[in-house]
């Protein structure tokens, strides 16, 4: 057993497993008992449930029956087509179900040795970014003989009955799975990121060059082995389970299998009047009901499509539940898609590798402000910052980055009436290059980014962002809320995520000797115009380099220009208050930089905060000698250590 897998209720699988084949007797698990407590909590099913093993339903059971397929499974009584779904998606990969269902050829019923067999199995889940290995036994509810919940079509296979009973236990009894999301699933399976997108809102079904992006991006996530799930949000006048006109059911979480895009030849360039085709497949968990538009399983567009490209697509003319579309009418006639991506983090790979991040953290609750971290979204203006922060920087000149805010599963909680996912979201600040203090204003930051706030377990946003420094804040939309989360950054370069604890600068021993800071202040350089020209073109290279007491921050170099935009922050501990903060302009050069000018500021909290435009001044006191050019500058000044 991997040391970095986590046992649920602390059951050991090889040990419990040995047990039962020494005492010769089949494994019953106390933890999820084959009882009504572990079937629901509110609403019992309709008749009674009896609990029985494979070898009580069939003659020759297995976990598997010719391998394991996205055709094998079937919903059942549960409203829990979202878990079918997700079920499908992982079927299609390998790698990843193996991940779930692991050592299965052990975990196989093996006719020759009947010994081995002791009712017991094991599944792992990546519950909150942990992977955790959850044990089951195989009494499985029925009614009349029959498995009530997910099944196999193949009477004899039960890798379906048992993971969903494994999952069912994770969330405390059948009918927490009653409702939910195949994107959570998804990542419960596989620890992927997921990403919602509404199609409607996104105008996805009208604008073709969103569309066209779209295709592109699921192309690219499927075949990077990513999962793929989609849905009819129902409108008014319709709902869940209702049947549309074009055969798709409301409400319901449809598995993406296949995804290509086919050049046509010319004999089809003329029947379909376009050189390419862009088309999705489907499953829907039933196993049956199928899209009847075009391309459907016996439309007339197959007609026209010889029986070798027929064959590459993998078509089939049966109501198996699994059909064809156009992607274009897969935009128009669907509203909702989970994308689950399965971010590379290996080295050893032709495709882009990125660095994660992952930290626990958790928003709670503290009278205190400077303790209290869970002060609810931006328009809670005096307790935003309240909040956990995490500071990372963008190394590139810009850079991707992908961030995944997942906040505790609450399905656990459903027995209580508190199941329900809460409202959470995050925003990104560029802050000052040099901070390493939590932040306390907002004054120079500039606000970068802004999540959806949605009552989903998880939040996911692309960004490209330019070199620096950031500061990203998780929130829930309500403050006060108390709650666990996991935040997840992926960038091209290692972004160095921490957590940022400390208010300010920590009182040492070393204080009493060197002094501790009396004064904050922070500077945002916007920009410098009318600069000297260095080169026979009439620009320069220039860059600016703040000077406070013992340090100095220096800007990117802007090239080619006299006029140049900066938008630099910094912020300073000041020990002495008395000693001036100065701005010089630079010209990069290859062998030696050249002195521009600069800017003396005695940066105190009496000075103006609003944007000032300041004359270069040749080296010296305030009152040096002009030279050509001037900076735009915003300075404030606090004697509050923790008022910026």
């Amino acid at each position: 057993m991997s040391s970095s897998v986590q046992l649920f209720r602390d059951q050991k699988y090889h040990e419990l497993k040995g047990q039962c084949i020494q005492q010769r007797r089949l494994f019953e698990d106390p933890e999820f008992p084959a009882s009504d407590e572990s079937l629901f909590y509110q609403s019992a099913p309709p008749r009674k449930v009896e609990w029985k093993r494979p070898k009580d339903l069939c003659e020759d059971p297995h976990l598997f029956v010719n391998g394991i397929s996205s055709h094998d499974l079937h919903q059942g009584t549960l409203g829990n087509c979202w878990f079918v779904a997700a079920c499908s998606c992982l079927a299609l990969r390998k790698t990843l179900w193996q991940q779930v269902i692991p050592d299965f050829n052990e975990q196989e019923w093996d006719p020759k040795n009947p010994e081995k067999y002791a009712g017991i199995f094991r599944f792992r889940f990546w519950c909150f970014g942990e992977w955790t290995e959850v044990v089951v036994d195989d009494l499985l509810p029925t009614m009349d003989g029959k498995l009530i919940y997910c099944h196999s079509n193949v009477k004899n296979e039960f890798w379906s009955a048992l993971l969903e009973k494994a999952y069912a236990k994770l969330a405390g009894s059948y009918e927490s799975l009653d409702g939910g999301s195949a994107a959570d699933a998804i990542v419960d399976f596989t620890g992927a990121v997921a990403e919602s997108i509404d199609l409607v809102q996104g105008k996805y079904g009208e604008i073709i060059s969103e569309q066209m992006k779209l295709f592109e991006d699921l192309l690219k996530v499927h075949k990077r082995g990513g999962l793929i799930s989609c849905s009819i949000t129902a409108s008014s006048g319709s709902t869940n389970e209702m049947e549309t006109e074009m055969g798709l059911v409301i409400g319901h979480a449809y598995s993406v299998t296949a995804i290509r895009k086919l050049r046509l030849g010319e004999r089809l360039m003329f029947s379909f009047k376009a050189e390419k085709l862009f088309m999705i497949r489907l499953r829907n968990p039933w196993g049956k009901r199928e899209w009847n538009g075009a391309w459907s399983d016996n439309s007339e567009e197959w007609k026209k499509v010889s029986s070798s490209e027929c064959k590459s697509l993998g078509l089939t003319l049966e109501n198996d539940g699994e059909f064809w579309m156009t992607f274009e009418d897969w935009c128009k006639n669907f509203t909702d898609v989970d994308i689950c991506r399965i971010v590379n983090t290996s080295y050893f790979s032709i495709h882009k590798t990125w660095e994660k991040k992952m930290m626990h953290g958790a928003w709670t609750k503290n009278s205190e402000p400077l303790l209290n971290r869970s002060g609810g979204c931006f328009d809670n203006k005096e307790t935003f910052l309240q909040n956990p922060q995490y500071i990372f920087d963008i190394k590139k000149t810009e850079d991707k980055v992908l961030v995944s805010l997942q906040q505790e599963d609450r399905r656990k909680y459903k027995k209580e009436g508190k199941g329900d996912s809460i409202p959470i979201g995050f925003e990104i600040f560029k802050v000052e290059d040099n901070r390493s203090y939590r932040l306390h204003k907002l004054t120079v930051q500039e606000r970068v980014a802004t999540s959806l706030y949605i009552n989903t377990r998880t939040v996911f946003l692309k960004r490209i962002l330019k070199q620096g420094r950031y500061i990203l804040i998780p929130t829930t939309y309500h403050p006060g809320i108390i709650t666990k989360f996991i935040l997840r950054l992926f960038t091209d370069v290692p972004s160095k995520l921490r957590e940022l604890k400390a208010d300010k600068p920590k009182m040492t021993c070393w204080s009493l000797l060197c002094g501790y800071p009396r004064r904050v202040t922070q500077i945002k350089i916007h920009s410098a115009e009318g600069l000297q020209k260095q080169d026979r073109s009439g620009g320069a290279d220039p860059y600016v380099l703040i000077k406070c007491e013992n340090q100095n921050m220096r800007s990117p170099v802007q090239h080619d220009t006299t006029s140049a935009i900066f938008d630099t922050q910094v912020i300073f501990y000041r020990k002495n208050i008395d000693s001036p903060i100065i701005v010089q302009v630079w010209n990069s050069n290859v062998l030696c930089d050249q002195f521009l000018g600069q800017a003396v500021l005695a940066a105190s909290p009496s000075d103006p905060r609003e944007q000032q435009t300041l004359q270069l001044r040749e080296r010296g006191s305030r009152e040096a000698a002009e030279v050509p050019g001037h900076i735009t500058v915003k300075v404030f000044s606090s004697d509050d250590l923790v008022e910026l």
